[in-house]
């Protein structure tokens, strides 16, 4: 059945609901790309560079070109464990704020061109490009337009011109880029001045070379910073935002980014990012502190679960090697979300004939002015459920404002086992255990017309 022809269904296999006329899409929206970003759901971060072997986390600039010298790099053993892991993509640190290019750039002599490494003749971009090409997984770049190393940052135009010709020659040279990954962060140059960034010709330089890459920032343009570094999305999380407030490098935002706005004026969806380990940069007094698969199942529940993306950084360890331990960490974190949803219970549920229920709750919204809808599911015996999950047709706008979840007793009595506010792409929802046959969600409170597009359960031992 097709989805605009429903407002509240299920997967096919679940759906029994006659077809109604879809409502009208409620703006703002997603662009394709936007749809595109928030179906890959997870994928890597890798910060990689002098500050690696220099073991600090911001370096200054002045770092000798000599000191980048992995002796294993191997991009094709990040993206291998990367694609094992479940991980759609890699998001590389093309350049710091060091202004180190792990490119042979011909703007500056302060690259990878001028290291030890490949004789002089290496190429991570490249590398990494090719091997994510093979392993099937997206290529992503970060540039940071702080540059503690280059003369003419500060200087205004000229500096951004400069910049703008980094972003061409990345954006050129190593096929598709699915994101560019903006950071806001603003110091002194190497001259001890600032720079006043021209975004608008950053934003149009990459839309002129990737046009279907989606652009990172604080302000966007397409996919918002959720506000902290620990990777968690609000409990309520819009994929609005009022953006035109927002600049990247913004101070003090960390509540209206966390949570967007129900107002808000553009579509700009959260990106959780994490580090594995405390750090960001590999450090090797921290091989012994790499997040547990609990951690990260938690963090994954808190991003991908709250209507957001995550983006795991793996430092490279000095050798050019995601580290063993990190490895092994998330084969064992990518089994257990494998066992935690692999059987949908209610895979083969059956939804009853709808009919108005006397009331505030109405089993399908009649129009624009109810706000109350509920949707039942029928098993053909109990079962155990400790997990919902809801998600709804963003191509049409994010609409839900709050649901709530029961489960019906052995008298067929219903009782409330849950409730939460927005939905958005996916909301994972969990609950103390209950052993029901009869399941209900009720949305309680839209912005318009409700839509679900799936809802499955899940008994997470």
């Amino acid at each position: 059945m097709s989805l605009l022809a429903c407002v509240m269904t299920l997967a096919a296999n679940i759906l029994t609901a006659p077809p109604v006329e879809a409502p009208a899409p409620l703006p703002p929206l997603p662009s394709p790309q936007q749809i595109a970003w928030a179906d890959l759901e997870t994928y890597a971060f890798v910060h990689f560079g002098p500050n690696t072997f220099t073991n600090v986390e911001w370096g200054e600039g002045r770092e000798n070109p000599q000191v980048f010298n992995p002796t294993q790099l191997d991009c094709r053993q990040w993206a291998r464990v990367c694609r094992d892991t479940g991980l759609k993509a890699i998001i590389i640190t093309a350049k710091h704020h060091d202004g180190f290019c792990l490119w042979p750039s011909k703007h500056t002599e302060h690259s990878v061109k001028y290291s030890p490494w490949r004789g002089g003749k290496g190429d991570v971009l490249k590398e990494l490009s090719d091997a994510c090409r093979e392993f099937g997984l997206k290529f992503g770049v970060y540039l940071s337009p702080w540059d503690r190393n280059n003369p003419l940052y500060g200087t205004g135009q000229p500096y951004n011109e400069y910049f703008a010709s980094q972003l061409r020659e990345v954006l050129t040279s190593y096929g598709e880029v699915f994101e560019v990954w903006f950071d806001g962060a603003c110091g002194e140059g190497p001259n001890g001045k600032r720079q006043t960034y021209d975004w608008e010709l950053f934003v149009r330089t990459v839309r002129e070379f990737q046009p279907n890459a989606v652009i990172f920032s604080d302000a966007g343009p397409d996919v918002r910073w959720v506000g902290n570094e620990r990777g968690y999305a609000g409990e309520t999380n819009w994929s609005m935002l009022k953006r035109d407030a927002f600049f990247p490098g913004i101070p003090n935002k960390e509540k209206e980014l966390n949570e967007g706005d129900i107002d808000g004026t553009h579509w700009l969806s959260t990106e959780c990012d994490v580090s594995i380990r405390p750090g960001w940069f590999y450090h090797p007094e921290q091989d012994d502190k790499v997040k547990s698969v609990d951690d990260l199942i938690s963090i994954y529940l808190g991003s991908v679960g709250r209507n957001g993306n995550l983006l795991l950084n793996l430092p490279v360890d000095r050798r050019g090697l995601v580290h063993e331990n990190e490895a092994a960490t998330l084969k064992a974190w990518r089994m257990r979300l494998d066992s935690m949803f692999a059987h949908d219970i209610l895979r083969d549920a059956r939804t009853p004939a709808p009919q108005a229920i006397d009331g505030d709750d109405a089993t399908y919204w009649q129009g624009d002015g109810v706000r109350t809808s509920a949707m039942e599911l029928q098993l053909d015996q109990p079962r155990n459920i400790t997990m919902v999950v809801l998600r709804e047709p963003i191509a049409l706008g994010q609409r839900i404002k709050s649901f709530a979840i029961d489960a019906a007793d052995t008298q067929g009595k219903w009782n409330e086992i849950a409730h939460g506010t927005t939905i958005g792409h996916k909301r994972i929802v969990g609950i103390d255990r209950v052993t029901t046959s009869r399941l209900r969600v009720r949305i309680l409170d839209s912005r318009a017309a409700p839509l679900l597009s799936t809802i499955s359960a899940y008994d997470i031992q």
